[in-house]
């Protein structure tokens, strides 16, 4: 991880992650509207503005003021041979102190879902999250029925811990999720894919 003066940058051999900036927001809204039927069963409902410019301007702002704070790092994945928007993944709700831990989020864009780039993105932010922000413990949910990601993260180390009622609103209410999670030292035996 850059920061400072330099900017948040992080690569694996087919993609580069960086937080947005203000240029992303053409491909991104294309991406987004391209995939919307494939995304909105499983996301909070879309706001009548989420596909205007002054929204993505008001994220890009909250994603530069989260990577400063240290409270999140939300990050767009770019494929390195052709530049595409692929999707994006956040590490948020970044808690230090005893608990060292964050919550991670993603989504594909669907021309690019099922060929392995958000495992990847994944397991390049996990590792990041380990050994450069010293953090303990990644949580992660998703509806019980989406085994896309379910498999993703069972396939990225992540282990099943739970359910939580009523943890989420998702496509305009408010949804029970698995709960996942991924830790530095797991004890509790290593899964194929594991950092």
């Amino acid at each position: 991880m850059l920061l400072g003066k330099r900017k948040l940058k992080l690569e694996t051999e087919r993609l580069s992650l960086r937080p947005p900036v203000h240029s992303d927001f053409r491909e991104w809204a294309a991406l987004r509207q391209a995939s919307k039927a494939f995304l909105t069963p499983w996301e909070p409902s879309w706001a009548s503005d989420h596909l205007t410019r002054k929204a993505f301007a008001n994220r890009v702002y909250w994603a530069q003021r989260s990577v400063a704070s240290g409270s999140a790092i939300p990050l767009f994945l770019f494929r390195r041979d052709d530049g595409a928007l692929v999707g994006a993944i956040t590490l948020d709700n970044i808690r230090r102190g005893p608990a060292q831990a964050g919550t991670l989020g993603y989504w594909t864009g669907e021309a690019f879902a099922r060929q392995g780039y958000m495992r990847e993105a994944i397991g390049l932010v996990v590792h990041h999250a380990f050994t450069r922000m010293d953090l303990s413990r990644i949580e992660a949910a998703c509806l019980p029925e989406n085994r896309a990601s379910r498999g993703l993260l069972e396939r990225s180390g992540f282990k099943y811990e739970g359910v939580a009622q009523s943890y989420l609103q998702i496509n305009g209410r408010w949804r029970t999720h698995v709960l996942y999670a991924c830790l530095r030292s797991d004890r509790r035996g290593r899964v194929e894919g594991q950092i």
